[in-house]
């Protein structure tokens, strides 16, 4: 998706990597490329206005944090920037400690323990409204949750058929009645049906037409006090690009809504003018179809979505998991990593961290997952345990200075582990890489591990 821009981006991101210097004229000209991007991908001409000014503004005015580079600084604005665009609040550095904020997982806020939860899905007709309510109801039920559904479209001629038939391959029960043309008449039964089911979460599948019908949004707005849902999820179809902000106000309007899925991003041009746009009424983004499948439904997150974008995952989420890191090491841990003394035991501190982590997740924050097949991933998975088990079966003195370890301890640690000798040596030779890799990067903070990675 957002082929387009996604280059755009890329190529702005280029040039400020490569440059010798930054100046005006290079952020001049960053500006005008990502101007070009936004405004190709339909954003409303003032947003991007807006964007552009500020990313000036700071590039050449604000002295970079503690740790980062110049050239560092301007990629997290750039970041920071196009987020907030998206409906994300706030430097992304300054709020690394307010995580709560910027959860993606925000509709599970609205969502309370020990009794039901009522989300009604709103949209025109053609959003793909009782498509995304299974694969909402799919998506709930992969995340612990126990999920029944209405269905309540009495316009369309066979959506009530379309949304058992989608449903059933989940084993999701549909609550319906085929010759019942009283929309609202239907939700209050099929909550009076689940009511003394063992259920977390009712979705209710409604009736799309036009958005300035009034017939439609009387109905809304009736559905709306009847069911007193406790989420309402708009529905709109990313092919409007720009025109999702008065859909979106003309809804609300007529229901509160608390949040906003964006379907058919798979292919569009106008993709990045829906989610800005949807993202200016106040409502969040919470979801996005990405496809045909019923598990094509994502949660939206503005800074994964914009690392994506930019090619260099969620900038957020390798801040935070440096600063786990560090948290996790003691003092004289940190010296020795720093100083380039790393011992075997701090290297399997590492690993420790990583596997609590999830090796998998650190790579998809990287934005490198693409460029690992799943096959390497797997074998890095299983070299990284084959290494634990190998220093588990040192004694302390050989995890100290492994230089000690001679042919007659590899052996005895070769019969400990379960493992070969070579993957004995294998495993010493990229201690001594890594410990090579810590001692030429000594002191250069959050700018240091980007560059290792390509990333500035």
């Amino acid at each position: 998706m957002f082929d387009n821009l996604r280059e755009g981006l890329r190529g702005a991101l280029k040039k400020i990597v490569g440059a010798s210097d930054i100046n005006e004229e290079l952020i001049d000209s960053i500006c005008k490329d990502v101007q070009r991007s936004l405004l190709q991908s339909d954003v409303n001409v003032k947003l991007v206005i807006s964007i552009t000014q500020n990313l000036k503004q700071r590039a050449l005015g604000e002295q970079p944090p503690k740790g980062l580079s110049r050239k560092d600084h301007i990629v997290t604005i750039l970041y920071g920037e196009l987020a907030n665009l998206l409906g994300y609040s706030g430097d992304v550095i300054k709020t690394i400690d307010k995580a709560q904020e910027d959860d993606p997982s925000l509709a599970m806020s609205f969502f309370k323990a020990g009794r039901q939860n009522v989300v009604l899905m709103l949209g025109i007709q053609g959003s793909g409204k009782t498509t995304v309510t299974a694969k909402m109801a799919r998506w709930l039920t992969k995340h612990g949750y126990r999920v029944g559904v209405i269905g309540a479209d009495t316009w369309r001629p066979g959506a009530l058929t379309q949304l058992k038939m989608n449903c059933s391959k989940i084993n999701v029960e549909v609550f319906g009645e085929e010759q019942n043309n009283n929309a609202v008449a239907i939700a209050r039964k099929g909550l009076d049906y689940f009511k003394d089911q063992n259920l977390d979460v009712i979705i209710i599948d409604t009736a799309g037409r036009h958005k300035e019908e009034e017939g439609l949004l009387q109905e809304m707005s009736e559905m709306y006090k009847a069911a007193t849902p406790d989420l309402v999820l708009l529905v709109i179809d990313s092919t409007i690009g720009q025109g999702a902000f008065k859909q979106a106000e003309a809804f609300h309007k007529a229901a509160s809504v608390g949040g906003i899925v964006i379907t058919k991003l798979d292919g569009t041009a106008k993709g990045g003018g829906a989610l800005a746009a949807s993202a200016a009424t106040g409502a969040k983004v919470m979801f996005i179809g990405t496809g045909e499948r019923i598990d094509d439904l994502e949660q939206f997150s503005p800074t994964r979505f914009v690392g994506r974008l930019l090619g260099m995952g969620d900038i957020k989420a390798l801040l935070e998991m440096a600063r786990g890191l560090e948290l996790q090491a003691d003092e004289n841990q940190v010296k020795r990593l720093m100083s380039g003394k790393m011992t075997i035991e701090d290297f399997y501190a590492q690993m420790e961290s990583a596997s609590k982590m999830g090796f998998r997740n650190i790579i998809e924050n990287l934005g490198i997952s693409g460029m690992v097949k799943e096959d390497k991933l797997d074998e890095m998975e299983m070299r990284m345990e084959k290494w634990r088990f190998i220093i588990q079966s040192m004694t302390k003195q050989e995890r100290k200075d492994p230089d000690i370890i001679n042919e007659s301890r590899r052996k005895r640690i070769a019969r400990g582990s379960g493992l070969s000798e070579g993957e004995i040596k294998e495993m010493i030779k990229q201690y001594n890489t890594s410990k090579t890799f810590m001692k030429h990067n000594k002191g250069r903070g959050m700018g240091g591990f980007f560059r290792k990675f390509g990333l500035g």
